[in-house]
């Protein structure tokens, strides 16, 4: 950010109201008076370590986790470097307020929190004119766009206009997990109604209250929408994230080879997984080529993961045919397979000829997976009697439960543990704590998408690509795999630690961008020192001196 180019002759309370510009009480003198600032500001001048300091100390006061969500927005929004500035330096204790589990609680609650726009809000009513709404947002340089119409917020379904936490949430990820400078993140919802009705019957709630668009009414919004975006901002990035399994494939497809986007849930969760499965061989032996995954859930995670794990497949040599062999889903009707004729477009790649399995025991018992992948939304689902046939076929089963926020998840950490006596492989969506048994300490992993889509948009943004394909994905999974240290490895977890989160961040962007000057996806000239490059894109949270 160029703080001249940012003040523009603004003048004291209009730089105090302002979060990319505001340092409260660590404006100095000089800037008191130059600013017209003096008298606006007790007479003290702190540093921002004292600052943080001081917010630390709110937060942990705070009784429950979406007081300290609150209190974060809050800060967020009156004073942009001192938010980052605590997120980072606190990344552990403060991601899973500002991002799972706690944004799902946030979501639920949105019309009752919601203070300030901390992004732009477009209705089907704004049908004509999105482009005018584009041009209403204060920042002209907007390189990363998050995207929902709220119709599947993580595991909590349709909450309308109230799924505006995830891109805002997305967002603070991008910056404080990759350096995207806060400046160039949009966070966009598209409100087209919704199909819940105990919103559309809530005086307070703050979308749309009327059932959800649909047909060529709602393509024709989201058509006006990428291309206003494209022509307002030319260089963004649009992330959809958290749309209905439907219009998410079909937007995929329809964009993808068009303009620079992507869809987290599909692609992101699918690189998450990938990692951890690769981190996972170091534990269990053998080559990926020669495992079997199953997964409860056949929706845009289920799909988007057996794409990725085909492609890698087929990197080692199997074919395509053979790889899809080895990923079979389970959906509310049991076993995907080809003699269903229930199957929406997306799932037959994997329908497989199998005899019909009605529930996820049976097709454990029959398939004999080395993986058993949760993205359903279905809690409590990875039952005792499931996971211990998981450790009847496996010295180490891999247990990954990775449904948000935790009251979502597939089953947790400790009964994963204790229902394979210690030898499971665990991940999970949302945080859980470490688990002791026998006089073993197990940490389990976190396979959110957090270690991979902020380092994917990085590199992608550094390198000015005008598309993202599934292939950087892939990178990024590889790399983020040869993160985890042997230390991750022998206590249990498959991902690295969650406060190296921007330097794995920095190193998937860099494998991106290589991708992106590789296949000629940018017609900006490769740096001399690519990495150097990429962490000198990274955004500090640092005061600038003003004057």
């Amino acid at each position: 950010m160029t703080i001249q180019n940012e003040l523009k002759g603004k003048r004291g309370v209009a730089i105090l109201h302002d979060p990319l510009l505001n340092k409260g009480t660590s404006f100095t003198e000089t800037e008191r008076d130059a600013l017209g600032l003096r008298g606006l500001l007790p007479p003290k001048i702190t540093s921002q370590a004292q600052q943080v300091e001081k917010i630390l100390s709110n937060i942990r006061r705070k009784a429950t986790d979406l007081d300290k969500y609150t209190y974060l927005v809050s800060l967020q929004e009156r004073n942009a470097a001192l938010f980052y500035r605590v997120v980072m330096d606190n990344l552990s204790e403060m991601m899973p307020i500002i991002y799972t589990p706690t944004v799902g609680q946030a979501c639920q609650k949105y019309a009752l929190i919601f203070r300030r726009p901390q992004g732009l809000f477009i209705s089907s009513n704004d049908r004509g004119r999105i482009k005018e709404l584009l041009g209403n947002w204060p920042h002209t340089d907007v390189r990363m766009i998050v995207v929902t119409d709220g119709e599947r917020i993580l595991g909590l379904g349709d909450l309308g206009s109230c799924g505006m936490g995830i891109p805002v949430g997305k967002l603070s990820l991008y910056t404080a997990c990759a350096g995207l400078p806060p400046e160039q993140c949009l966070p966009v919802m598209l409100d087209v109604g919704t199909n819940n009705q105990a919103l559309r019957d809530d005086p307070l709630y703050i979308g749309l209250a009327q059932e959800r668009l649909r047909g060529p009414a709602y393509d024709e919004l989201v058509e006006e929408f990428v291309t206003a975006v494209h022509e307002i901002f030319p260089k963004a990035c649009i992330q959809f994230e958290d749309f209905g399994n439907t219009n998410a494939f079909r937007m995929l497809r329809k964009y993808r080879d068009r303009v620079c986007t992507f869809n987290d849930d599909i692609q992101g969760t699918a690189g998450v997984v990938l990692s951890g499965l690769y981190s996972s061989l170091r534990l269990t032996g053998g080559k990926l080529a020669d495992k079997t995954f199953l997964f409860l859930g056949a929706g845009e995670a289920g799909v988007g993961i057996c794409n990725l794990i085909v492609q890698a497949l087929v990197a080692e040599g199997v074919s395509e045919a053979a790889a899809r062999a080895q990923c079979w889903l389970v959906d509310s009707h049991g076993l995907v397979t080809k003699s269903r004729t229930d199957l929406a477009e997306h799932k037959l790649p994997y329908a497989h000829d199998h005899a019909p399995m009605p529930d996820l025991l049976a097709a454990v018992e029959a398939i004999k997976p080395w993986a058993l992948i949760g993205v359903s939304g279905q809690a409590a689902s990875f039952t005792e009697p499931v996971v211990k046939a998981m450790a009847r076929v496996n010295a180490r089963p891999l247990v990954f439960a990775l449904s948000n926020p935790t009251s979502k998840a597939e089953c947790t950490a400790e009964e994963a543990y204790t229902w394979t006596e210690g030898r499971a492989i665990f991940a999970s969506g949302s945080p859980f704590a470490p688990v002791t048994l026998n006089g073993t300490t197990h940490v389990s992993g976190q396979g959110n998408n957090s270690y991979i889509f902020p380092g994917v948009g990085l590199g992608v943004l550094a390198s000015e690509s005008t598309r993202v394909t599934d292939e950087m994905f892939f990178v990024a999974a590889k790399t983020l795999a040869s993160l985890v240290t042997e230390e991750d490895l022998a206590m249990g977890r498959v991902y690295p630690d969650l406060q190296r989160i921007r330097e794995v961040s920095a190193k998937i962007a860099v494998a991106v961008a290589e991708v992106v000057f590789a296949r000629k996806l940018t017609s900006m000239p490769h740096p001399a020192d690519i990495a150097s490059y990429v962490l000198a894109q990274m955004y500090q949270p640092e005061y600038e001196q003003y004057v």
